[in-house]
Parts: structure tokens; C-alpha cells; sequence
């Protein structure tokens, strides 16, 4: 099943104040707009993600995207001067990758998991759709023209919408085609546009913590959640993770192999359901350790076909999108390549740089070298290759 991530970043919201859009401003370091794509890419089950923008909004987007390495980000859709026009744009340039499954999602919500992501995904079917949301708990009133409680409101059955939300693609395409050409109050949300079109919508336990920034107090407390001040004394101590990841992948047929995400003439190439890249294989395998998130194997099955072929920068990217998706960033990695040849050294360079540019980090944060088996061994038969990884990944802490 496709599924695409549409992001709605068109609106300019004024309740924070200042020239710069919320989706824009800087939390612990980064854009609202960054944490945010990257929970989307975290969910391994995304296969496209295009963020809907406003038209004066060009080179804030591209500065807040500048260091996501991820082939699965598209080019940005340009949004209309409303929130629905936004999201029909986006669908509309959807339209060519034909996805089944559609999402969308605030910008400004920055703490929606993967796992909500993901739960809101396999809530749905070819004619339901389903949005995150949060049961009301709290007692209700309804004011009276003094801001004074007047009416109480039973609280039962009523849900706090948040997004993602998910639909079959072609029916919200069509919903939102439909709305626009007709005369109807604008709606409250995809879910509304959707249900108007004659569909379900289903209701699926969202998170308390993925709320939408759109005052000073929410990006306040967004930023406590993810920097505390270091004058805090219960403040979390950070948690400081060691991965090991270990690949191995036969020799071929071919005239170039693929390592560390630059292609190397050779003699032969490395055989695998994807490029066989070991080195990019073993570093992915190693950031998802450090996580106890699994392996490759997990999020990007071997028996699912679309990963046949598939460039590795792809895994790598992933796991070091699942480090910033849990809050954390990634301390160094030190990747050895075990191969006769080819001749590793004078390629290094451009490795590191490359390696570099997929995890988002400086170069001086890689090690990357290569030995040789002595002859021995299978790889110093040059029947193959090998590669060892070790990565350190520093996560918020409790305190």
C-alpha cells in the first residue's frame, strides 16, 4: 500500500506574534516545520511527504528543510488562501505518484509520533477514513455574554480533534474537489470535508502531548519538552546509547560496487535485495540498535517488494530520522569496511561527505576506514564484503 504525507504549512497564524511564521520558528534549534516532517518520515509506512506552503514562504521552507536527507520529502506544493485550498493542492500534485493512502497533518503539531502515524494509518479502509483525537475529559460550559458559566455540556461522546488524519487518497481527492465547488460553509477539518463526501470517519486514540503550537505558551512548552534548562535541577540527565551494526553481502556480476553511498567501479557488485551497500546497511543497523528499534529487516521488510532494488541511503536516512523523532541527535559513528578491494582510501573523502549529508551531522562526527582478512576468510578470498558500525546516540533522560 502507498502511502503519502501531505503537511499543511500555508497558514501564517498572529498569535505568536513577529514576521516569522510558528511553523518556522526555531525549536531546540530547528524548525517547528523540521520536527515535524521528521515524525512523518520516522513511520516507516510514509512513502512520500509534501508540505503545502505559502507562496511568500519559498526560502523559509527550503532553509527549514536544508539538512533532511530523505528522498521521500517531495517538492513543496504551493497552498491557497485557505487551509482546504492548501490541502487540494497538495492532493492535486499527489496525483502523478497515485498513492492509496493519504495523510494530513498540522505543521505546527511537532509531537505526533511515528506510532501515532502509524495507528491512524491502519485505521482505515477503501471507504473510511480516521483521525487522531482525544477523548473529553474535563467538565464543559457553555458562556453567557458576560464570560460567565452559564450551560453546562455533557462531555460524553465528544472527542478533541488532532491530526494526522488518514483517507483513501482518491476519495479525499475527490471530497475536496467537490467541496470546492460548492457553496457550503468552509469545513472544520479534512475529516468534516470527508464526511460530507458521504464517507466514516473513525476516531483513534490520539497523544495529550501532540497539541498544536499556536500561542507563546505552547512553543514555551514545547521547547521545555525539549531542551530543559540546564539551571533545572530535575532536569533529565541525557541518555547516551552505543549501537553495533554488522552486514555481510557476496560478490556478483558487475562493474561497480555501492559503499557508503558512493559508486565505485569494480570488478564485480555486491548482491542484495536492495543496492547491497554493507556500509550504509551495518551504520542503519547500528543507529536502530542504539534505539533497540530493531534492524533494517524491521522497517523495511525484505519481502515486501517495493524495497527491491532500493538506494540504501533510504534505511540510513530513516534510522537517523527515528533519532530525531525520540528527541535525540547523534553523537559520532565510526564505520570499517572489511574488503581486498577495491582500494578504499582514496575514496574516504567523498564517503564521510556523503555519510555526512544522509545523517544530517559534521563530518568530523564520522570515522570510516578499511582493513583487509589477510587473504583469509571468505572476504580475503574476495568472495565478498563486510562492514562493522558503531554509532552513539544521545537521548532525552529522566531525571
Amino acid at each position: 500500500m502507498s502511502v503519502a504525507a501531505v503537511i499543511v504549512a500555508a497558514g501564517r497564524g498572529t498569535r505568536l506574534g513577529g514576521p516569522v511564521a510558528k511553523q518556522y520558528r526555531l525549536l531546540a534549534g530547528r524548525s517547528v516545520l523540521a520536527h515535524t516532517i521528521e515524525q512523518a518520515l520516522g513511520c516507516a509506512a510514509v512513502d512520500h511527504v509534501i508540505v503545502a506552503i505559502g507562496a511568500e514562504d519559498g526560502p523559509a521552507y527550503a532553509a527549514a528543510v536544508a539538512e533532511i536527507a530523505d528522498a521521500r520529502l517531495m517538492a513543496p506544493a504551493l497552498g491557497g488562501a485557505t487551509r482546504a485550498d492548501s490541502v487540494r493542492a497538495a492532493l492535486e500534485a499527489l496525483e502523478d505518484t497515485a498513492p492509496q493512502t493519504v495523510l494530513v497533518h498540522d505543521a505546527a503539531r511537532p509531537f505526533a509520533t511515528p506510532a501515532l502515524w502509524q495507528r491512524v494509518i491502519d485505521a482505515i479502509d477503501d471507504n473510511t477514513g480516521a483521525i487522531a483525537a482525544e477523548a473529553v475529559v474535563d467538565a464543559l460550559w457553555r458562556e453567557d455574554e458576560q464570560a460567565c458559566a452559564e450551560t453546562p455540556v455533557p462531555r460524553a461522546g465528544l472527542w478533541r480533534a488532532q491530526t494526522p488524519q488518514a483517507f483513501p487518497f482518491e476519495a479525499l481527492l475527490a471530497a475536496h474537489r467537490g467541496e470546492a465547488a460548492s457553496d457550503s460553509p468552509p469545513a472544520l477539518d479534512d475529516a468534516e470535508v470527508f464526511r460530507r463526501a458521504g464517507h466514516a470517519v473513525r476516531l483513534v486514540e490520539g497523544l495529550s502531548e501532540n497539541f498544536k503550537i499556536t500561542t507563546a505558551a505552547d512553543l514555551a512548552r514545547a521547547e521545555r519538552m525539549l531542551t530543559p534548562s540546564p539551571a533545572d535541577r530535575s532536569a533529565p540527565i541525557p541518555d547516551v546509547r552505543t549501537g553495533h551494526g554488522f552486514d555481510v553481502h557476496r560478490f556478483g556480476p558487475g562493474d561497480h560496487v555501492w559503499l557508503c553511498g558512493v559508486r565505485l567501479p569494480h570488478s564485480a557488485r555486491l548482491m542484495g535485495h536492495s543496492d547491497a551497500d554493507v556500509g550504509l546497511h551495518a551504520l542503519a543497523d547500528a543507529l536502530y540498535g542504539a534505539l533497540a528499534e530493531g534492524d533494517i529487516g524491521t522497517h523495511f521488510p525484505p519481502s515486501d517488494p517495493q524495497w527491491k532494488g532500493a538506494e540504501s541511503h533510504q534505511f540510513l536516512s530513516h534510522a537517523a530520522g527515528r533519532v530525531r523523532a525520540r528527541g535525540g541527535r547523534i553523537g559520532n559513528v565510526d564505520v570499517t569496511l572489511l574488503c581486498e578491494a577495491p582500494k578504499i582510501g582514496p575514496h574516504a573523502p567523498a564517503m564521510r561527505a556523503r555519510l555526512a549529508e544522509i545523517l544530517g551531522i559534521d563530518a568530523g562526527r564520522i570515522g570510516l576506514k578499511a582493513t583487509t582478512m589477510e587473504r583469509m576468510g571468505f572476504i580475503g578470498r574476495e568472495e565478498g564484503m563486510g562492514c562493522i558500525a558503531n554509532a552513539t546516540v544521545i537521548l532525552p533522560g529522566t531525571p
